[in-house]
């Protein structure tokens, strides 16, 4: 029995929202405020009850539904208004599950094993009366104020009501069979929801040293266990042992407190004797873990505090110790009457683990809960043999992250996108692996696609904007070129400061066009024009034609005939004449913007380094005999008819592209002032900036 989908509708950003769980974990991953805190909070509100809702909690297009109310004559309810907050679970079954809790759920036993269980939070409309009527009171006195801003102020639950029913479908519920659920304890049986909230009580700073985080944690640890039957005689052993020193203590704290015991007997009471107190000892285990256990670790064979620990390995300690906890709260072990049993679906929400450790953490990480998590549910110890105390239990887990790491080392297939759309206020889900359908005339695009983001470039899903760059010269100038741009044209928000993804693809930047689509950032592309012509080799082939061969040329050359760069063939339908010819950045769908060389200062380049050096060959040539990137250094002084242009001295004095660039950076002035940004690229950056 599985959970296969979950919907949300009108709860803050998750408007009309649905996500497919996975049937062992789920990565959610993207970027701040896409709603992966509110889907935990949705839920937890629901099944928890561990807090309720207020008005903020609706989305703000059925917010504006409200208060258009108020537009109305009289302030009536229309007989078709809905104001409701849905939270919709798909569950899958199939015969070898207990269908002792879901039968009475089921409605359509031709229903491919499905059934929908739904809870809604809505504006009772027999209490609408009553809300605009303490409305108009509540407006009297304050006419600045709307219908949001009174239930914001006031107890809004009152005119609310929560309802729990099976549906028949998913996507068409209001036109198929439904029933309400009134037994609420037989929704704790089915569905089971814990969660590992991002924050955590995990600190060590001087100012909070006795705040011992692991100490507190290990003595609700202790009272998760106390009760349990596997641990029934070491409790036992330790419960003796505390009573034994509480007999032992009101023997000395007479002692210890007889000056304060005996200035109580002074005030004396209406009889002798009546205001006597006794102070005795009441030792518990729990209490004698929180206060006066602490919880160290070894070093160097010395015991050192918890708080010297550094915040990585206390946040994964105090991990592990709440899921502990809650893998007895999974199994009921808590409970000693026969008839509490594992719910019939349990969900493991983890909210971004990776908080304040370090990439190898991440990794190891994400990496060992998997396996710890699949070895609990079946009731295995961590060798992998069957532990007999363990019950079984049925397991799916959510995990939120930020982090590129966990990413890197998580299934491709598991991860779930959210995606915020700005002018929709709403978010949307989706599965990574439907890229494969985008992908499939050409599985190998895919295939490239997956390795290179799970190896290299897993920070893409994160980033709000992209720069596709060819390779290395343009990777290790384009941070200079930026903060020169931020320092010239003093933007609000500087290019540096801004969550930007550089990328290397090299030739193959046709390949994350899709991907690119998919996670829907705005990109640019920034590649060279790479000119070339065709010319006779002299030879012929078998059949006696001339052999014609393509070979690069400057951009200006009479007999240019096409462009070699692979992007540009792809993203741009135009002849490489009218490239050339052109002298703006391309911008397709407003998304994308293609920046490649164009005519400036008399001079029209075919790569980057050409580019670069026409427009800045006084700085070059002032430096050129300490850059290691050069070679015949003397081509930079000819003058007259020897006198070489930038596209030749390009092809004859770069000796490596990556050291010219280092080269570049390293003879560059505090504000990158004594040298220019070719314009391609300086217009390609301001459209991203802004």
């Amino acid at each position: 029995m599985k959970i296969t989908k979950i919907k949300v509708e009108n709860f803050r950003l998750l408007k009309d929202f649905s996500i497919d769980v996975e049937n062992k974990l789920s990565l959610i991953i993207g970027k701040n405020n896409t709603g992966k805190t509110s889907l935990l909070a949705v839920i937890e509100k629901f099944l928890t009850e561990k807090s309720s809702f207020s008005i903020h909690d609706f989305n703000l297009d059925e917010q504006e539904k409200l208060k258009a109310l108020e537009k109305k004559e009289g302030i009536s309810i229309p007989e078709d208004f809905k104001f409701s907050i849905y939270l919709l679970f798909e569950i899958k079954y199939d015969d070898t599950d207990n269908l002792r809790n879901l039968s009475s759920l089921i409605l359509n036993l031709e229903s491919e094993n499905t059934v929908v269980l739904g809870f809604e939070y809505y504006l009772n409309p027999i209490q609408f009366k009553y809300l605009i009527d303490d409305f108009i009171e509540f407006k009297s006195d304050n006419e600045t104020k709307n219908i949001i801003d009174f239930l914001s102020l006031s107890k809004s639950v009152k005119y609310f009501k929560t309802a729990i029913k099976s549906y028949e479908h998913l996507k068409d519920r209001e036109n198929g069979k439904s029933e309400e659920i009134t037994d609420k304890k037989m929704i704790s049986k089915i569905i089971n929801i814990q969660s590992i909230k991002a924050k955590r009580e995990v600190n060590n700073s001087d100012s909070n040293r006795n705040d011992k985080t692991l100490s507190k944690l290990s003595s609700e640890y202790y009272e998760s266990l106390e009760n349990t039957l596997e641990e029934e005689v070491t409790i036992k052993n330790l419960k003796k042992k505390l009573e034994e020193t509480d007999k032992e203590l009101d023997e000395v704290y007479p002692v210890v407190f007889k000056e304060v015991i005996n200035k109580i007997k002074l005030f004396g009471g209406k009889k002798k004797g009546e205001s006597l107190i006794k102070i005795v000892s009441t030792l518990q285990g729990k209490n004698i873990l929180k206060e006066n256990t602490s919880v160290v670790y070894e070093y160097a064979k010395t015991l050192l505090p918890e708080d010297y620990n550094g915040l990585g390995y206390l946040n994964l300690l105090s991990i592990i110790f709440d899921l502990e906890i809650i893998f007895r709260e999974f199994r009921k072990e808590r409970e000693l009457k026969e008839e509490q049993i594992p719910a019939d679906i349990n969900i493991l929400f983890i909210e971004e683990p990776e908080a304040h450790t370090h990439p190898q953490m991440q990794h190891v990480f994400i990496k060992n809960i998997s396996e710890i998590l699949e070895k609990e549910q079946k009731g295995l110890n961590l060798k992998g043999k069957r532990d007999s105390s363990k019950s079984i239990f049925n397991l799916q887990s959510i995990v939120t992250t930020h982090s590129s790491h966990i990413v890197t080392e998580s299934n491709f297939d598991d991860i779930k996108y959210f995606h915020k759309k700005e002018k929709q206020n709403r978010v949307i889900s989706k599965n990574l692996k439907d890229l494969k359908t985008a992908y499939e005339e050409d599985t190998n695009q895919y295939q490239f696609l997956k390795q290179y983001l799970t190896l290299n470039r897993a920070e893409l899903f994160f980033a709000d904007k992209a720069i596709l760059i060819e390779g290395d010269t343009e990777r290790i100038l384009l941070p200079a070129m930026m903060s020169k741009l931020d320092k010239e044209e003093s933007f609000d928000l500087p290019l540096v400061s801004q969550n930007i993804s550089v990328i290397e693809v090299g030739a193959y930047s046709h390949i994350f066009e899709k991907f690119i689509d998919f996670v829907g950032v705005k990109y640019l592309l920034i590649t060279d024009i790479d000119t070339n012509k065709l010319i006779p080799t002299g030879e012929k082939n078998k059949e006696g034609d001339d052999i014609i061969v393509s070979k690069s040329c400057r951009a200006n050359d009479p007999n240019v005939s096409g462009t070699s760069n692979s992007s540009l063939n792809h993203f741009v339908n135009k002849s490489v004449q009218e490239l050339i010819k052109s002298q703006n950045i391309l911008i397709k769908d407003n998304n994308l913007c293609i920046a490649f060389q164009h005519e400036e200062s008399g001079y029209h380049a075919r790569s980057f380094e050409d580019a670069f050096i026409h427009i800045n060959l006084s700085f070059i040539k002032k430096n050129k005999d300490a850059f290691n990137g050069l070679k015949n250094k003397r081509e930079f002084d000819l003058e007259g008819k020897d006198k070489k242009d930038a596209y030749e001295l390009a092809e004859k004095c770069i000796l490596k592209k990556t050291h010219f660039a280092l080269d570049v950076v390293y003879h560059s002035d505090q504000n990158y002032s004594n040298w220019n940004i070719p314009s391609y690229i300086k217009e390609g950056l301001l459209w991203l900036q802004k």
